[in-house]
């Protein structure tokens, strides 16, 4: 099937969709929306999202299987943003449909030159989102729509609002058109890949972005010690140690008395219930590891390598 030539055959759909875009902009939100279910942690602060997250949508007669990336900026700090960056590019290689997303409320076309540029080399039909409807008006909105439509590098422009879940099925719609007949590529029940000691520390790091400011959560990482299931009690104990960069983060972290500790161990561990459907027992530990973000070793023991 040619790049956005849309199938007219009736069988089974399946296929790859890679979700990308700036900073901040609701990939994250969208996916948890579509599924239904939380399987990336969303937060109002920037480069929330590290790793490339899957997800699984099965229906009756399709299953789409989603790839939430890091946000895309120019600006590389240190290995960990190249890094995030690479993996939003690998990420829209090699699919069969990238939705490129973007905000209503302060977007301009020519601000994603470079990033449509860059995905023109992709071989998947390009989508363009552009999410956050419910905070603009239809004066500024319509224009919008028309300067995208004007750029001729997307098959279709899709506004939506990803938080109220408007124009969340045109997506799907879309997305079935333009995905090939496929195999079943996971079991109709499985709706993430993503293995349950990820989903722990990564709800343990969206914990620490909800509490603190400015730079200090940039500069965590979690490891999980622990994860032991006692099914006789039915109980869950879970051990992390938060890895920051430097001895003043690592007080802040922690807190007065160990309150930030506290709260954000208490917040973790009531939605790790909710997502478990048990009791769990969570520890948390705060231990330095200087500038960890530019060392390549530590990226890789932390998860964050190709």
């Amino acid at each position: 099937m040619k790049k956005g030539e849309k199938k007219t055959s009736k069988g089974f759909i399946s296929g790859f969709v890679a979700i990308i875009g700036p900073p901040n902009v609701g990939k994250s939100t969208l996916l948890n929306q579509i599924l239904g279910k939380k399987v990336s942690i969303t937060c109002s602060k920037p480069q929330t999202t590290r790793n490339r997250i899957v997800g699984i949508y099965t229906r009756e007669s399709s299953q789409i299987v989603f790839l939430d990336t890091p946000g895309i900026y120019r600006r590389k700090k240190n290995k960990l943003d190249e890094f995030m960056v690479r993996t939003a590019f690998k990420s829209a290689s090699d699919v069969d449909v990238i939705c490129m997303m973007v905000d209503a409320t302060h977007s301009k076309p020519a601000q994603h030159n470079e990033i449509v540029k860059d995905l023109h080399s992709a071989s998947g039909s390009i989508i363009l989102l552009i999410n956050k409807i419910d905070l603009v008006s239809k004066a500024t909105l319509l224009p919008l729509i028309d300067q995208y439509k004007d750029m001729q590098s997307f098959c279709s422009v899709i506004p939506i609002s990803a938080l109220y879940s408007d124009g969340l099925n045109i997506l799907v719609k879309e997305l079935e058109d333009l995905l090939p007949e496929g195999p079943m590529y996971y079991p109709e029940d499985m709706w993430t890949d993503q293995q349950e000691r990820f989903l722990v520390s990564e709800i343990i790091r969206e914990k620490f972005f909800s509490v603190l400011r400015q730079e200090v959560p940039y500069a965590v990482a979690v490891t999980i010690d622990y994860f032991e299931e006692i099914p006789e009690r039915r109980l869950l104990r879970i051990g992390a140690t938060i890895h920051v960069e430097k001895k003043s983060q690592k007080v802040i972290l922690i807190g007065e008395k160990g309150k930030m500790l506290k709260i954000v161990g208490k917040e973790a561990r009531l939605e790790l219930e909710k997502i478990f459907g048990t009791r769990i027992f969570l520890e948390l530990w705060v231990r330095i590891q200087r500038k960890w973000r530019k060392d390549t070793r530590s990226l890789r023991r932390f998860g964050y390598y190709f």
